[in-house]
């Protein structure tokens, strides 16, 4: 029989993997079937632009996958049974169509079984308990939430004379989508809320570029201001102040699908799961992890932040330790490591912030279009590299047989 690989989530993590282990695996001995909820790819580092009504490019996974034998399940993952090694699916997919590949299936319902499980269902927003921010608040975690935060915008007229939009935290999500409502929808006030100091993980010289671009656009910054609640036209402060807003935008951090944790995999009391050094599941050896969802430690000694570069670092050393795992050869170490920030301020500016070892920000930043040309460059390379999972080096004539005791076992090609 084959050797089943599931691979859960079509991010930038997991939609990279699959590919690069249809590339990699041979498709005699290997099924890979990737279960995502969307059918298309999100470009999820832009969907702040969608937002403010730039169209984004979301190409069919359906297209993606095309011709290299990867299976696309059209569903969401509603549990995971490790011990059954078994992943429960709902909801019937759509948007396969005419142009999906013969092995597609639109039909999300039911079980599906698995002997090699890659976990990146990725993460969604944080609510921390705030009272409101399910009912009232909007966010850029998904691309149907993005575009209904754009049917708000659009209501408060936009370009002309509109209302107000709170943006309530100033990590790189925030920045970004403030930055970018203000630029593109002049008639709009933009307000942004920060729990300390605008920027404060940044160098002195990208603070003060970040604060020249908020002045430059407008944007009203409030720091060291915590939000208790969110209301249908207001936001109110710790300190008991009440701020008007006509759409709040919450951006203030990301959880992670509580799946893993009733799963009963070895988690972080935030719901990731903890790995090895090749992304591994401690708790369950045929579980591996990716992007948003995993643990991990970085070669500096600190865990790896949530971010694209971490979703392309841990994705890469997964799928050399299965490909390892499958076919008997050593896997190799990926650096595990975090280079630095980079923020677009809208489709003009930006900022280039490098870190150092301990994960500080170095003196020296780059900022201005030169920075934006660079992270547009950034995008465009996720974008192809996840898009075009089976370029590059022919499929290597890797086997698999199975051993009297079940195991994979390496044949020689």
């Amino acid at each position: 029989m084959k050797h089943r690989i599931v691979v859960l989530g079509a991010g930038y993590a997991g939609a990279y993997v699959a590919g690069t282990l249809a590339r990699r695996l041979s498709p005699a001995d290997t099924e890979i079937t990737v279960v995502n909820a969307e059918p298309e790819f999100v470009q999820r580092l832009r969907l702040h632009q969608l937002a403010a009504g730039q169209e984004i490019e979301a190409p069919k996974l359906a297209d993606v996958f095309a011709g290299t034998g990867i299976r696309l399940r059209l569903a969401r993952v509603t549990a995971v049974d490790p011990e059954r090694q078994v992943v429960a699916l709902a909801g019937a997919g759509a948007g396969a169509g005419a142009d999906a590949d013969a092995d597609a299936d639109a039909d999300g319902g039911g079980e599906l079984g698995y002997d090699t499980l890659l976990y990146a269902l990725g993460s969604r927003v944080a609510d921390h308990g705030v009272p409101g921010v399910a009912e009232h608040a909007l966010h850029v975690t998904s691309r149907p939430e993005a575009l209904r935060l754009r049917e708000r915008l659009d209501s408060l007229g936009g370009r002309g004379e509109g209302g107000s939009v709170l943006v309530v935290g100033d990590g790189l999500t925030g920045i970004e989508t403030a930055t970018e409502i203000a630029e593109s929808r002049p008639g709009l006030s933009v307000a942004l809320i920060a729990r300390g100091e605008l920027g404060a993980p940044l160098s002195a010289g990208a603070r003060s570029h970040l604060r020249q671009a908020c002045d430059r656009l407008g944007i009203t910054v409030l720091e060291h201001t915590s939000v208790e609640a969110v209301e249908a036209t207001r936001v109110l402060c710790a300190d008991g102040t009440a701020l008007a807003s006509d759409a709040t935008v919450w951006t203030a951090g990301f959880a992670v699908n509580p799946i893993a944790a009733a799963a009963g995999l070895e988690v972080t009391d935030d719901g990731r799961i903890v790995v090895d050094r090749t992304m591994r599941s401690l708790s369950h050896p045929n579980v591996y992890a990716a992007g948003d969802s995993v643990y991990t430690i970085g070669d500096n000694g600190r865990p790896l932040p949530m971010s694209c570069a971490s979703a392309g670092f841990t994705g890469m050393q997964a799928m050399k330790a299965i490909v390892g795992s499958l076919t008997g050869s050593k896997a190799a170490n990926v650096k595990l490591s975090y280079p630095g920030n980079h923020i677009s301020l809208g489709r003009r500016d930006g900022i280039l912030q490098m870190v150092d070892g301990e994960a500080q920000a170095k003196p020296k930043c780059v900022g201005g279009r030169k920075a934006a040309r660079i992270k547009a460059g950034i995008l465009k390379l996720s974008l192809w590299t996840t898009s075009h999972p089976t370029f590059g080096l022919p499929q290597r004539k890797r086997r698999l047989a199975a051993a009297p005791d079940g195991a994979a076992a390496r044949v020689a090609a």
